[in-house]
């Protein structure tokens, strides 16, 4: 069974069952029972069912079958760390942002082509 997904065009349903996929394939290539998982990281075997059949579980009970399953540096990749930037990698020195601010339209430059401008000659 292939686990790859498009994380770009893929709802968030079909990326919680994919993930859930995911935990329940590396338990059963650790060769492990669901009591033993549920028992390790501290949650019910229930509770880890309803993981594996992407039930929706809280974020906590992800993090610890991820521990339990020793997956603990793969956490890291969920989000990235903000305060590593490719600009200030390139020697561009920029203060941390504080707040969002929404994107501003600029106006076309004097004299700029735009759409129905040409002229027909024909």
């Amino acid at each position: 069974m292939t686990y790859s997904i498009d994380f770009s065009v893929a709802t968030s349903e079909q990326i919680e069952r994919a993930l859930c996929e995911r935990a329940e394939a590396l338990r059963l290539a650790q060769n492990r029972t669901q009591a033993d998982l549920a028992a390790e990281a501290g949650i019910g075997v229930r509770t880890l069912r309803r993981l594996e059949k992407g039930d929706g579980v809280a974020f906590d009970t992800l993090i610890r079958v991820m521990i339990a399953l020793g997956l603990q540096d793969q956490l890291s990749s969920f989000l990235p760390d903000p305060s590593v930037r490719p600009m200030e990698r390139l020697g561009v020195s920029r203060q941390e942002r504080q707040r969002a601010r929404p994107a501003t339209s600029r106006p076309a430059p004097a004299g700029a082509w735009t759409w129905g401008d040409e002229t027909d000659n024909g």
